[in-house]
């Protein structure tokens, strides 16, 4: 280990704070936690500052031996950086999220988010095969405690389905671990990333990692574990696992999947894109006659999170830049549009789009900051969601034009779900007595919704700030796709619009 440990320290500081707020009082496990994620926030800051972009692939190494070949092995590259910025920015909010709506149980609460923090992090950050997999299987805990004891009617249910779709699809993905260690005799990530593993092997490795990720993003069909989880969870419950835990998927694709096995995410790409196409219509379909805010909001993750499996599987830059700019686009549109959500449930205590209505005569600072997250989920020009879904289609024209058009199709349902969202809950007259007592955002909403805003709109003005430092990771990732790239037109077909570069070279 060389130089400040800022990954380890970044680790350390919310799971020490988690332990304080389980022996602290329930009002100053508030503040420590808040403090734990500002000071998690700030060295996020500084890691990005300090990264070097076009410099080595893997930066911030840490390495320590403990039993045998496994090894505390932490380093991150421009993918997971943007990733654990998107981790550590909602964090706070999630906080803030929860200092009035949660009552009970204050202490444990806060110490299950720093956890889930703790975990998301060293998903992230992890350089070693098995110790990824602790920290990716080990987010099921927290999360699943968030949802049972602080969620809603049926929290039982959801918490049970959440945890047991979740972890049975990573139960193939730790054997196919397994076999790779033992076939490359290491447990080394960038070693395993540069490994040719047989081409029959990698159709099977291939589909089991595919049973974790595709359930965790989730791809249709099997999404269905979702609505019930972000119903019945509290509204940072709902922030953190749409925010950050759904993009463990699409991380797990870009990390493994695509430039481990390239040559059987070739043959199986056809795959991806049926399920992708069918997510995108269907949940788009279903998300358009539902009658609570928070399982709309749910379904349209389900659409979102196709994009960028159609991105990722076009094999070409601008699918995976698209991609990474769309995880983390929903990240935030997606966590602000929940925080609405909770707002107006705090006040009326239902999520019923019908008990709605006028809310623009009475909260016109809602419905503005309201109005610029639906903007931003339906890809209008400026906000974040344009940029990602422009390019990741842009990618996906190159290999497939029929996938694109039923994609853009989606996309259109999107705006009709999005908008008729809006209408029936912002506009129109205000009838009910209920409703027209509901106060405007107070400050501390405010604080909450006005830095998610601020990063969407940054990120639809000047997307540059979040690809440059993935840009030599996509560049290394697309070369290693190409090697693999077979004879013929195929559906995708990896490697047609590829023009391999060194990593650190700039891609004109």
């Amino acid at each position: 280990m060389t130089g400040f440990p800022i990954l380890t320290v970044m680790l350390a500081v919310p799971a020490i704070a988690a332990v304080a707020c389980i022996f602290a009082s329930a009002n100053a496990a508030r503040w420590i936690a808040l403090l734990a994620t500002l000071v998690d926030l700030v060295l996020g800051i500084w890691l990005w500052a300090q990264f070097d972009i076009g410099g080595p692939q893997w930066q911030f190494v840490e390495h320590v031996p403990l039993f045998g070949k496994f090894g505390w092995a932490l380093g991150i590259d421009g993918f997971a950086l943007m990733l654990i910025m998107l981790s550590v920015f909602l964090m706070p909010i999630c906080i803030g999220a929860s200092w009035i709506a949660i009552e009970k149980r204050v202490q444990e609460y806060m110490a299950a988010f720093l956890v889930t923090e703790v975990l998301m992090i060293g998903t992230f950050a992890a350089q070693d095969l098995f110790l990824f997999y602790i920290f990716f299987e080990a987010g099921l805990i927290p999360m699943y405690l968030i949802i049972g004891i602080w969620g809603g009617v049926n929290r039982i249910y959801a918490s049970y389905k959440f945890f047991l779709y979740t972890l049975l699809g990573s139960v193939l993905m730790f054997i196919a671990m397994l076999w790779m260690a033992q076939f490359a005799g290491t447990t080394d990530i960038p070693t395993l990333l540069n490994t040719d593993f047989p081409v029959h092997a990698q159709i099977w490795l291939w589909l089991a990692f595919f049973a974790s990720f595709a359930v965790k993003m989730p791809m249709w069909p099997f999404h269905t574990w979702l609505p019930d989880a972000h119903v019945q969870a509290p509204t940072a419950g709902s922030v953190i696992l749409a925010g950050v835990l759904l993009k463990l998927g699409g991380y797990g694709f870009l990390r493994f999947s695509l430039p481990m096995f390239p040559e059987a995410s070739a043959q199986l790409g056809w795959l991806v894109f049926g399920l992708s196409a069918v997510a995108v219509i269907y949940t788009s379909l279903v998300a358009l006659v539902q009658s609570d805010m928070k399982k709309l909001i749910a379904y349209s993750s389900v659409a979102h999170m196709a994009i960028v499996t159609i991105g990722l599987f076009a094999f070409n830059r601008q699918g995976i830049e698209g991609a990474m700019i769309v995880m983390l686009s929903h990240g935030l549109v997606s966590a602000a549009l929940f925080l609405c959500v909770g707002v107006i449930y705090d006040r009326l205590h239902t999520r019923e789009i019908s008990r709605y209505g006028g809310l623009a005569i009475n909260m016109p600072k809602y419905a503005i900051l309201f109005m610029l997250f639906t903007m931003a989920s339906v890809g209008l020009p400026g906000t974040s969601g344009f940029v990602g879904e422009f390019l990741s289609l842009a990618g996906t024209y190159q290999v497939s034009t029929t996938i694109t058009l039923l994609c853009t199709t989606g996309i259109i349902l999107g705006a009709a779900y999005m908008l008729y969202l809006y209408r029936r809950v912002v506009f129109g007259d205000l009838t009910k007595d209920d409703v027209r007592a509901m106060p405007d955002l107070s400050f501390r909403e405010v604080a909450l919704l006005a830095p998610i805003a601020a990063v969407v709109l940054w990120m639809g003005v000047y997307p540059e700030s979040f690809l440059a430092p993935m840009r030599a990771d996509v560049g290394t990732l697309e070369a290693r796709i190409a090697r693999a790239a077979p004879a013929g037109d195929s559906l995708p077909t990896p490697g047609k619009h590829v023009t391999p570069v060194a990593h650190g070279e700039a891609h004109q």
